[in-house]
């Protein structure tokens, strides 16, 4: 069994604002994927933006940069 991690879950408000977060972070090298949101997290679209801890500020400061909507951001055990 895989060992269970905590990681960053960044929720959209829609999809065309998760592909948007998708092709941001493609962009700009930022690691990650676009997942279901995990049945922990409620979220409005149903995908959200999973990344690393170490990631969490670089990734948050290109969204501000990038005026990137967002719903909110967790952190979870994945």
């Amino acid at each position: 069994m895989r060992e269970k991690k905590m990681e960053v879950v960044i929720t959209f408000h829609t999809t065309t604002q998760a592909i948007a977060m998708e092709k941001l972070c493609t962009a700009q090298k930022l690691p990650g994927r676009l997942i279901p949101v995990p049945r922990a997290v409620s979220a409005g679209c149903g995908l959200c933006w999973r990344t690393s801890l170490e990631y969490r500020e670089a990734t948050e400061k290109k969204m501000e940069e990038y005026q990137l909507s967002f719903d909110q951001i967790y952190q979870v055990l994945l």
